[in-house]
């Protein structure tokens, strides 16, 4: 009963190791073993770690030339992935032209694809220290994924150098147990990235895409460049996540009341990093937004289909929306009076009024989800992956 606690799809909370759903001095079951994949041992193999040059640590790391794919997990099931570390060198290359991909069992089509950083819980090509239940980032040098991944007869992870550089030292450990009796149904990881580069005013960005099956939703990274020609940066945040579950159509089952209120914060949003949400770019300070929120705590289910969406959505006083250009926003032009003397005069300047606008947006979303994933297009090209950042 405690695997089926552990794994099943109804009860995921103790999905990331809780002493609620696996208490720390259990033993193990008869044929569970623990291995680690590293270049110390590619294929976990018993005994048969640090090898290399007499067992002085002679092989930890690799380069993945451009074009290249690297095969970083090929392992038999049954078994749980429950760690992954990485490291690389923290250029734009790497961070967002190294493509990862994991596919379970006999599944050709990959359940997770996402550029590497944005995998990792960071959006935008940044690198920042920070610490959630799902992933952590100690000094902003490397990368932690801490969710458990399992898999029945096999786990294939690759990693794809679609930059023109080449990755000249990659390096990494997998943790996992095999042996692992797992249910009969259980929620298999997925991950995916995209982005919008601009979005369109009035139709809301898709974190993740209309998918079919059953599973449960953990939550995502997102990314928001504000565009157009500002003068100065507007708050972003007024927009509203909304998740359409097993046959929303029109209106959804959940939704939001604005950004910085999803991410458990208010009245605008500044850098921290909790377990189950946070805010790791600021606009001030990065010149961009970047935040998470995992819903661990409070599940997400779907038991057909979900789909899940975030507006685009700004704010300012009418003061600053007069400074505005009445081209770059036609849909504030028609929604506000503030740039007609002859309606409201000279009106409030401190009036607050939200309006549609287009922005940079980039998302990875989490979830677990019956077999088979999702058939989605390729991702952008990396030149359009790495447009328009413009990083400090």
């Amino acid at each position: 009963m405690r695997f089926r606690h552990f794994w099943g799809l109804g009860v995921i909370c103790g999905l990331l190791g809780t002493v609620s759903a696996q208490n720390l001095y259990d033993l193990a079951e008869a044929g569970v073993e623990t291995r680690w994949l590293s270049f110390e041992n590619r294929l976990g193999d018993k005994g048969q770690g640090g090898i290399a040059n007499l067992g002085r640590k002679g092989s930890p790391s690799t380069r993945i030339k451009s074009g290249e794919t690297f095969t970083m997990v090929d392992l038999s099931g049954p078994g749980v992935i429950r760690r992954i570390w990485l490291t690389v060198r923290g250029d734009i290359e790497n961070l967002r032209g190294l493509v990862i991909r994991a596919y379970w069992d006999d599944s050709t089509l990959p359940s997770v694809e996402a550029p590497l950083q944005d995998f990792f819980g960071i959006p935008l090509g940044r690198q920042v220290k920070f610490e959630s239940a799902l992933f952590s980032n100690p000094e902003g040098r490397s990368f932690n994924c801490f969710v458990p991944m399992p898999f029945k007869k096999r786990a294939l992870i690759t990693i794809e150098n679609q930059s023109p550089k080449d990755c000249n030292a990659l390096f990494y450990e997998v943790n996992c147990t095999v042996g692992d009796r797992l249910p009969d149904e259980i929620g298999y990881f997925h991950a995916r990235y995209r982005r919008e580069n601009p979005t369109t005013p009035k139709r809301d960005f898709e974190i993740l895409p209309l998918i079919n099956g059953k599973g449960r939703f953990l939550g995502c990274n997102v990314g928001v460049r504000p565009v157009g020609k500002y003068g100065e940066p507007f708050w972003f945040g007024e927009g509203e996540m909304k998740i359409y579950v097993d046959g929303d159509e029109q209106y959804p089952t959940l939704v939001g009341t604005g950004t910085e209120d999803l991410v458990g914060s208010a009245w605008g949003l500044g850098r921290f990093n909790h377990l189950y949400q946070g805010c790791l770019l600021s606009e001030k300070e990065d010149g961009v937004w970047g935040f998470y929120r995992y819903h661990i705590p409070d599940p997400v289910y779907f038991h057909k289909s979900i789909r899940v969406t975030l507006q685009q959505m700004a704010g300012g006083t009418a003061a600053q929306l007069r400074r505005l250009s009445r081209e770059d926003y036609p849909e504030l032009v028609a929604t506000h009076k503030v740039f007609d003397p002859a309606v409201d005069g000279k009106g409030d300047d401190n009036s607050w009024n939200n309006f549609e606008a287009p922005q940079d947006v980039s998302a990875t979303a989490y979830w677990y989800q019956t077999l088979p994933p999702p058939d989605f297009p390729p991702l952008e090209p990396y030149a359009e992956r790495i447009k328009d950042l413009g990083r400090k």
